[in-house]
């Protein structure tokens, strides 16, 4: 979180709010182009490493099996990204000279979708130790990285560090992999298991349904705000956007690395409405202090973390903080979604809200101009936790 924190300073100072929200565009085209490289298996890798916790012949073939798929899909999507870079630069970035950020991507994308899964099964395996070890690594690489090409290149040097860090972390991941006593390389690549293609298939599914539309509609959101109220608005809900993943990242990595391994393991709807209500016992309360604190500091935050320049994106504050609590307290039930493998719903939802997230923002700006796209979050995540809340009371109700 500091070090997240830290890169967003850099980059305020350095590329300003339009910059901001190039980057955005850039960040979002990343994750879903990387999600489809990797065939969007890492959550059901987490799921079945933590379900097969004692029976590692199995936990093999789901890695095998995953590593494969991951291995194939890089390759041809490193390709495809590298051929028609500067096609992706116009459509993305709406300039076609930003290609060669677009090759320094394809050219490590291999790498970038191997730190994600080692990053999953260490996750499925419950080793928090080297996870945690791995993350900070990618954190102070995301840094030192940014802080170096931004300060030498401005806004291509953020954006090229932005396509390259993570796939550099993959070598201190797989180093922290190594020195565990349950991994070698060759469980990565081999068997090909039908039956494991079968299950990973309903998360690739519902990943890649997630990957796609949430970074589309973050898209669609800022060209509409760039085109309404001009690009350095769209800069300041990107910073503001990146400010509550920021300090949200303590909620949403719990979430992440302890929640969704422990829905797996439950087997009752009892079992998981009980994990479900000390979620909220905790977590919830830890997000309402954190948005409340950040509220009181906001134009201190402000200065700090970002610059004088970006002050306006303090009118953003009030709704955006509703909506991320209104978030936590909704990704508390909608994790249990993926926990059991719920795809339909789960594919509904996604698709259904991001269109709605949209068309709020559409209208809502237009009465209230920028700070309509933080109503609309609100709104949204409160209209998703009504319906998580509806399903999940189903599906537990359902399972003795």
């Amino acid at each position: 979180m500091l070090t997240l924190l830290g890169i967003n300073k850099i980059l305020a100072v350095y590329v300003g709010p339009s910059g901001y929200a190039t980057l955005g565009q850039f960040q979002n085209s990343v994750q879903m182009i990387s999600t489809i490289a990797s065939g969007a298996v890492h959550t059901g890798v987490t799921k079945y490493t933590a379900e097969y916790y004692e029976e590692e012949e199995k936990q093999r073939r789901v890695w095998q099996t995953a590593g494969t798929i991951a291995l194939i899909g890089s390759i041809v999507l490193s390709l495809l990204v590298f051929v028609f870079k500067a096609d992706l630069a116009r459509l993305f970035l709406s300039d076609v000279n930003l290609g060669l950020v677009f090759g320094w991507f394809a050219a490590t994308l291999i790498l970038f979708v191997f730190n994600t899964l080692l990053l999953a099964i260490l996750n499925g395996k419950k080793d928090i130790y080297n996870y945690v070890l791995a993350n900070i690594a990618g954190s102070v690489f995301a840094l030192l990285i940014t802080t170096f090409m931004v300060i030498s290149w401005g806004l291509l040097g953020a954006l090229i560090a932005l396509a390259i860090y993570q796939s550099l972390t993959f070598f201190v991941t797989i180093v922290l992999c190594f020195k565990t006593p349950w991994f070698r390389l060759g469980y990565l690549f081999g068997r090909f298991d039908i039956e494991v293609v079968k299950k990973l298939a309903k998360y690739t599914a519902m990943t890649l349904t997630s990957a796609a539309m949430a970074p589309l509609s973050q898209i669609l959101i800022r060209n509409h705000l760039g085109q309404t109220l001009g690009w350095q608005a769209a800069g300041y809900w990107e910073a503001m956007w990146r400010l509550s993943g920021a300090y949200l990242m303590l909620v949403t990595s719990t979430l992440s690395v302890y929640y969704l391994p422990r829905i797996s393991e439950l087997k009752s709807g009892a079992e998981i409405r009980k994990e479900i209500a000390t979620g909220y016992r905790i977590i919830l309360p830890v997000t309402v202090g954190c948005s409340l604190i950040v509220f009181l500091l906001r134009e201190p935050i402000v200065q700090i973390l970002f610059s004088q320049e970006f002050m306006p994106m303090t009118e953003l504050f009030f709704w955006q903080l509703i909506g991320d609590v209104l978030k936590v307290a909704s990704w508390l039930l909608a994790f249990v979604m993926l926990g059991k493998s719920m795809t339909m719903v789960f594919i509904s939802t996604e698709i259904i809200f991001s269109a709605i997230f949209f068309g709020l923002v559409i209208a809502f700006v237009h009465f209230f101009d920028l700070v309509g796209v933080a109503v609309a979050y609100a709104v949204n995540y409160a209209v998703y936790l009504f319906v998580m809340w509806y399903v999940i009371k189903k599906k537990t109700n359902e399972e003795h």
